[in-house]
């Protein structure tokens, strides 16, 4: 649930990682960067309501026909009121209910966040919290921390509290209500970054600040935003309540991984500020012109001041250092600027429903689009509310970006192997960061290139613009370079994001353990093969002196293999939302644990066949069996598969 990419919904990239883990093999590439031509800007279109139904017409369902997308709302604003608002599609395939905006609840998601940091605003506003003060004033547990600086809700609504991801307890499909503190207090994530400094997109920092609006109104925080937020609008249509009241529960649309699939179970969110809400487009079309003080009836949330402050980047290079320079967040938006206009937004995604919402406060526009299927190809709307968002801000408001400036860090400085920080760091999660990598690379014209850019999974060149600033050729997104000693120490993008350059230590795990269990299953393999090898050829094979042993270090081989297999399982089922159960996790351990005592057995075969002068082959396969054990017990203590604590 992010402003450009999934952050709940990322099962396809990570299966992709994970299948490469299975089959023991990494690859990457880069091939040819295919660039985008300058073009001289149109002039806008006429921002019309017919002009915008029509471009809706002639965009939407083609998306949702060549995605295999079952359906989609839109809403539009501008000049003070509703353009238009749109259903596309079906909300129940089956049913032939085709999506009607006024009608039909869809589920938006991290878009859920901008409610939640409006919420905090009001109270800011009120003079009831502080944006900069210790969040320890407004709380009634304790939150790890690490560092001596105060986490402030300013850290929280810009995603730089420093807090490790978790997985575990974001969506479930079914339940009675989510219970907020308990989900916050019990076992929460660890700070691993110093406040402040390292964007690093953070569920809990946002359900964090949402707990503070119920702990200061005194109100569940589901009841703060019905009263506070939902009703002075007429959104009457929306709730964050969970299962839904019954006269929204039957609106509700349906979610399909695609538009041939089964409608799923209603998502219930473990942590519902940062992403409970269900709405229909109208009623987002009402939130949207709030936003933007532009409601006929003079009704808002906040006042002018307030709204400027919501939209102005929330930290400065005091503590960003060099990411100052590109994109940041503001208080509980990001900033997404295009065509040299001003642009605010927030992206959201569950496993079935995929959304953005993008505001123009200068110009006094904006638009909602949400999606209730994955699509065929499971992350396909990724592209498809960029091109979407895009289109509008071509068609609506376009014009020009500053020029670049070839200064500052040189391609070859920043080229590399990066990981994300948005990740675990305690947790056996931990293990995805060296699988799901993404490389940089220098081009010869001093230009970066991204074989799969992070923030649109699809090929990316951006260009120097100088203070360690590059802008995405052919589009508005900027990435920002920080460096400590010379070296660089992470790249900043799409404003909560940080790639963390991937040590020497950890690129090389991800292929020792590789080769490590291709040793083994090797291993596994040989010994029945030359037992039946010798038989053939009537042979003496090993004798009685080190049976034990043998058979010790077989048992240990067999272990790792199946260990790896199994924590990858556990992954998979982890990533996707399945909640692999604890007996499951142990059993696992417990075998990761036979494989590493293995390495006892065969360093009692190492000797025993020094001693019996077994001969270099002999000798050479007990190494090698011994290494490869060695590589995985490595891998296992490296990445937290041994930890007593199996949270996620």
């Amino acid at each position: 649930m992010t402003a450009r990419h999934s952050a709940w919904s990322r099962t396809g990239r990570t299966a992709a990682a994970l299948a490469a883990v299975a089959v023991l093999a990494t690859a990457c590439g880069t091939g040819d960067p295919d660039l985008p031509e300058p073009e001289t800007p149109a002039a806008p279109e006429e921002f019309t309501a017919a002009n915008v139904d029509a471009w809706l017409d002639a965009t939407v369902p083609e998306m949702l026909e060549e995605a295999g997308i079952a359906g989609a709302t839109v809403a539009v604003v501008g000049d003070g009121q509703v353009l238009t608002t749109r259903g596309f599609g079906f909300a129940d395939v089956d049913g032939g209910v085709e999506v009607d905006p006024a009608e039909t609840l869809f589920r938006p998601g991290s878009v859920s966040k901008v409610f939640t940091a409006t919420a905090v605003m009001q109270l800011v506003e009120q003079g009831l919290v502080d944006l900069d003060a210790d969040v320890s004033e407004y709380l009634d547990f304790d939150i790890p921390r690490e560092f001596d600086e105060d986490l402030t809700l300013r850290h929280l609504l810009t995603h730089t509290g420093g807090f490790e991801e978790r997985v575990s307890g974001l969506i479930a499909f079914e339940g009675t209500g989510a219970h907020l503190r308990e989900a916050l207090a019990t076992d929460p994530p660890e700070q691993v970054f110093r406040p402040g400094t390292t964007p690093s997109y953070s569920n809990y920092g946002n359900a964090l600040a949402g707990y503070i609006v119920e702990r200061v109104a005194g109100v569940p925080f589901e009841e703060y935003i019905a009263v506070e937020l939902l009703q002075p609008l007429g959104m009457d249509s929306s709730s964050f309540e969970q299962p839904l009241p019954a006269d929204l529960a039957d609106r509700m649309s349906n979610g399909y991984a695609s538009a041939d699939g089964p409608a799923q179970p209603f998502e219930h969110v473990g942590t519902p500020p940062a992403g409970a809400l269900s709405a229909t487009a109208d009623d987002m079309a009402q939130f949207m012109l709030a936003q933007l003080g532009a409601r006929p009836d003079g009704v808002e949330l906040l006042d002018a001041a307030t709204r400027e402050q919501m939209y102005s980047p929330a930290l400065d290079g005091g503590s960003l250092a060099e990411f100052a320079g590109a994109q940041r967040m503001t208080l509980g938006w990001f900033q997404e600027d295009q065509n040299g206009h001003r642009v605010v937004g927030h992206g959201g995604d569950t496993n079935w429903f995929h959304s953005h919402l993008n505001l123009y406060p200068d110009d006094g526009a904006g638009i909602f689009v949400s999606f209730n299927s994955s699509g065929t190809a499971g992350t396909e709307t990724l592209g498809l509310r960029a091109d979407l968002m895009a289109g509008f801000a071509d068609r609506y408001f376009p014009g020009e970006t500053e020029a670049a400036v070839a200064e500052g860090w040189s391609a070859d400085d920043v080229a590399g192997t990066y990981y994300s920080s948005r990740g675990s760091e305690s947790t056996f999660l931990s293990a995805l960061g060296v699988f799901n990598t993404t490389e940089v690379t220098a081009l010869d014209d001093g230009r970066l290139y991204f074989a799969a850019d992070p923030g649109t999974q699809e090929p990316g060149v951006f260009e120097p613009v100088g203070g360690g600033v590059w802008r995405e050729v052919g589009g508005d997104r900027t990435i920002a370079v920080r460096t400590e000693d010379g070296e660089v120490t992470g790249i900043v993008h799409d404003a909560a994001f940080t790639l963390l350059p991937l040590d020497v230590e950890r690129e090389l795990s991800a292929p020792l353990l590789a080769a490590a269990v291709a040793v083994l299953l090797l291993a596994l393999l040989a010994w029945p093969a030359g037992a039946v090898y010798r038989r053939l050829r009537r042979r003496p094979g090993p004798g009685r002196e080190g049976r034990v042993s043998r058979a010790l270090v077989r048992v240990g081989a067999a272990c790792a293999v199946l260990a790896i297999a199994g924590w990858v399982a556990i992954v998979v089922m982890a990533m996707s939302l399945q909640e692999p159960s604890a007996a499951l996790i142990r059993t696992v351990q417990v075998v990761q644990l036979i494989a590493a005592l293995g390495l006892i057995p065969a360093v009692v075969r190492f000797v025993g066949e020094i001693r019996r002068k077994a001969g270099w082959r002999a000798v050479t396969g007990t190494v090698v069996v011994f290494l490869a054990l060695a590589a995985v017990a490595d891998f296992a203590i490296e990445f937290h598969l041994l930890s007593p604590n199996i949270s996620y």
